[in-house]
Parts: C-alpha cells; sequence; structure tokens
C-alpha cells in the first residue's frame, strides 16, 4: 500500500525519480532511432579522425583529474566519499577509453 501512496506522501522524490527514469527512456529511445537518421553534427566531430586527439587528451585530463582528486579524499571511514568519487571515475574512464578505442579502430 506504500508503494502505491508514494506520489502523495514524499512528491518530491517520487517525481524527481519519475523524471529520471523518463529522461532514461528518451536517450534510450533517440539511441535506438538513431540508425534510421543521418548523423548529427556532434556525432560526426566525434567520428572523425581527428577525434582520436580529442579523446586522448579527455584520458589524459581524466587521469589526472581523478589521480589528484582521489588522493585528497579521506579513505577511512563509513561516510567517506572516496567510495562514490571512485564509482565515477571508474565509469567515466570507460566510457572515455570506449571512445578513444572507437575513434581509433573507426578509421
Amino acid at each position: 500500500m506504500d508503494l502505491f501512496l508514494l506520489p502523495f506522501n514524499h512528491p518530491v522524490p517520487f517525481w524527481i525519480s519519475a523524471g529520471v527514469a523518463g529522461l532514461f527512456v528518451f536517450i534510450w529511445l533517440r539511441s535506438a532511432l538513431t540508425s534510421e537518421g543521418r548523423p548529427s553534427g556532434w556525432v560526426r566531430a566525434i567520428t572523425n579522425p581527428n577525434a582520436r586527439f580529442f579523446f586522448g587528451l579527455l584520458f589524459v585530463v581524466w587521469a589526472v583529474v581523478f589521480g589528484i582528486g582521489l588522493q585528497l579524499v579521506p579513505h577511512q571511514g563509513a561516510n567517506s566519499p572516496y567510495g562514490g568519487l571512485a564509482l565515477i571515475a571508474l565509469f567515466t574512464g570507460f566510457f572515455v577509453m570506449m571512445g578513444f578505442l572507437w575513434s581509433v579502430i573507426g578509421e
């Protein structure tokens, strides 16, 4: 019963999470429809042969920012932000490296 009353008992978190879920669905829909249209300007920009320099620079910036940034936060205690920042570093690093591989192999 609590699940059905959630929009009334906690309206702000409910609608924020509903908006984020709707944004996810919109992004997935747009990505599914990309094969039916022509590539947009930003897609052409990150898939050209010179994009490897952009992703290489982006990787260096990522490594410096998180290499220094993760050393500045406390590592001990249950409420340490280290784990959350490390998870963000993991995901962003994965996507930056996939973009770099895509731009290099795509030539």
